[in-house]
């Protein structure tokens, strides 16, 4: 893993539970923590992927001049490679984890989307081909 953060891509999640998205992204998907000031914050990283996740008590969480709160949920995700998306499917349904479809297939491979305990989505991905 790099240690300077320039060669990291950074993505921010908003979560309700920064402990539960922890143990959820280490026990499922295979991401190791940086950092963690739980229950505000946490930075975990899975190859050159940073994962910032954001409680309600972090500095990502305070309400915008309008007063708008910032949430988990939504539909923008990422994007996790898989070699077997089958198996993989099996065994997070086996461990309880959440999914939002079916496999779906397409010109460029199969996908599907799975929620973090706090709704986020997560889309593994199986190339065509392999």
């Amino acid at each position: 893993m790099p240690n300077d953060l320039t060669e990291l891509v950074s993505v921010r999640y908003m979560v309700a539970d920064v402990d539960a998205a922890v143990d959820f992204y280490t026990t499922h998907l295979g991401f190791t923590v940086r950092m963690s000031a739980a229950p505000a914050f946490a930075d975990i990283t899975r190859g050159r992927l940073r994962l910032l996740l954001s409680g309600p008590a972090s500095s990502a969480g305070r309400p915008m001049p309008d007063g708008t709160v910032p949430i988990p949920g939504g539909w923008n995700r990422i994007h996790l490679i898989v070699g077997d998306i089958a198996a993989e499917v099996a065994r997070l349904r086996a461990a309880g984890v959440t999914f939002r479809n079916d496999i779906v297939k397409g010109p460029g491979g199969q996908q599907i989307l799975l929620e973090d305990p706090s709704g986020n989505v997560v889309e593994l991905f199986q190339p065509a081909g392999e």
